[in-house]
């Protein structure tokens, strides 16, 4: 048997009994010896494989199933520009902890630097991420904390062998067991909490058990996870005066702010500033604030907040919202709304994830995904089919430049129940509500239209996709169980005209909310 296939089947052998179930691949021929293995691996049951074209959507793909399952998934590809394409999802997987295992193959250590074919240097070709560089099998085990790992693993001539062996006979296998840290004690008097979108990576039951803990007014940037927060905080703080008015002695911040400039401003008007999360203590090492903890605290003494000036706020925003005419807000929060529990919504960047924040009712019942770690549009669909292939139903809400960003994944699209609605306004929408929407030129440099018909893109590739101009077709569509994979495609203003509609809005919200906590 060939060193190549003795190394290739330990390999998979290990991660399955470490309990790694779930390997995406992409075709190669230097990564063969592992493909034959996860085969013969995938005719015993013992794995799930997923076969994706391209190595770029692999990895998001991959990215998808790590995220709503918590475990290692393995994402692997042959050797030279292949694993150049996992990068942007390795730094997706570096910034949001996520647990991703990137296999790189590769030519012998002797063939680098010679002209050899296909080969370039693939140690620390994610320089963040340390690359555990392979000639044989290692104790994998140490590797599997958080965050994702490297494996470039060297395969010589010959590749294949023609002798068999029974080397899946006796697996042993012991799932490694991954659980947050909770521990320690705060004591603090009153204040506010904030919570990250994407939560420091702690469960919403440990960041809500933590928040009942502090009893403290609750701001979150992804409200459909945290039903004690109070709703529209983004909108209503935007006004100086309100954020004055309702600033705490203390701010408790879960994760990363990385949405809105109004809440961010908000947290700087506090005396005291505690930070918790894991990543704290490697990837994020030059966070700034009073206190910083890796952890959760397990033990709280606090003093309750008086809410009922945040309560006001929040009902009067409410009440202006509720006048909302058709607009990208109004798609998001029908959408939002009409979900039923026990579903996953992917959420994509740019406007869909800053207007669910502002707009959206909290609530719960639902498991929200996105690609918070570094905020890209790159690889989103990808990851939506990788987040749908672990529950019985799924949602995404999208840009229309985040699904041209990725639209080469329609190609090898997902066979579960997905629903993608598609905000399309025709841009970058994001651009016209930012500084920069008043330069010369700004279609071509900001905007980008796309003038493109998506209806009949999407349907180019034999995806089932329609199209709903109103708030009656959207709900009309909405309200029907998701079967199969579709696409909805919902149009919407101008991106010029929710800009403006963006703005009205908030100063009516503004108004509205000085009455309400009477400081008009």
């Amino acid at each position: 048997m060939s060193n190549s296939t003795k190394l290739a089947n330990s390999v998979i052998r290990e991660l399955i009994e470490l309990g790694v179930s779930n390997f995406v691949i992409s075709p190669g021929s230097r990564n063969a010896p592992l493909l034959i293995a996860l085969n013969e691996a995938a005719d015993k049951q013992l794995v799930n494989l997923y076969v994706k074209i391209d190595e770029r959507g692999a990895a998001f793909f991959a990215l998808g199933i790590a995220k709503s399952t918590n475990n290692y998934v393995a994402v692997i590809c042959t050797s030279g520009t292949a694993a150049a394409n996992f990068h942007p999802a390795a730094l997706e997987a570096l910034h949001s902890n996520s647990k991703l295992l990137i296999i790189t193959a590769d030519r012998p250590d002797r063939l680098r630097g010679t002209g050899a074919n296909q080969t370039t240097n693939q140690v620390g070709i994610y320089s963040t991420i340390k690359t555990h560089d392979l000639a044989a099998s290692i104790n994998i085990k140490p590797l599997l904390t958080a965050g994702p790992i490297h494996l470039n693993i060297q395969f010589d001539e010959p590749l294949l062998s023609s002798e068999k062996s029974d080397w899946l006979a006796g697996l042993k296998i012991e799932p490694v067991q991954y659980k947050n840290k909770i521990s320690g004690k705060l004591d603090v008097t009153t204040g506010v909490l904030v919570i990250g979108h994407d939560r420091a990576g702690f469960t919403t039951g440990e960041i809500n058990d933590f928040a009942n803990k502090l009893n403290w007014p609750v701001i979150a940037e992804d409200p459909i996870s945290s039903p004690q927060s109070y709703s529209h905080a983004a909108l209503f703080l935007s006004d100086q005066r309100i954020s004055e008015t309702l600033a705490p002695e203390n701010i408790v911040v879960i994760g990363r702010t990385t949405l809105s400039r109004s809440i961010n401003n908000f947290i700087q008007l506090a005396k005291k500033l505690i930070v918790i999360d894991p990543r704290s203590t490697g990837v994020d090492s030059k966070r700034q604030a009073d206190l910083i903890l890796s952890h959760l605290p397990s033990e709280v003494v606090s003093i309750g907040a008086n809410k009922k000036l945040w309560q006001q706020a929040s009902e009067a925003a409410a009440s202006e919202i509720k006048e909302l005419k058709w607009s990208e807000q109004l798609a998001v929060i029908t959408i939002c709304s009409l979900l039923p529990n026990d579903t996953a919504l992917f959420v994509g960047s740019s406007r869909p994830v800053r207007d669910i924040e502002a707009f959206v009712n909290a609530r719960n019942g639902i498991d929200v995904f996105s690609n918070r770690g570094l905020a890209g549009i790159d690889g989103n669909i990808s990851t939506v089919f990788g987040v749908a292939s672990e529950y019985k139903s799924t949602t995404a809400i999208l840009g229309d430049l985040t699904l041209l960003h990725d639209i080469s994944s329609l190609a090898n699209a997902s066979k579960d129940d997905l629903r993608i609605f598609v905000i399309d306004n025709n841009g970058g929408g994001i651009f016209s509500t930012l500084p920069q929407a008043g330069v010369d030129n700004f279609d071509q440099l900001f905007g980008t239209p796309h003038n493109l018909d998506l209806l009949k893109v999407v349907a180019g590739f034999g995806v089932s996709v329609s199209k709903v101009s109103d708030l009656t077709q959207l709900k009309a569509v909405a309200t029907k169980p998701t079967k199969g994979f579709e696409v909805v495609i919902v149009a919407v203003p101008s991106r010029a005209e929710n800009a403006k509609n963006l703005k009205e809005i908030t100063q009516r919200v503004s108004s509205a909310v000085r009455i309400g906590i009477n400081l008009a």
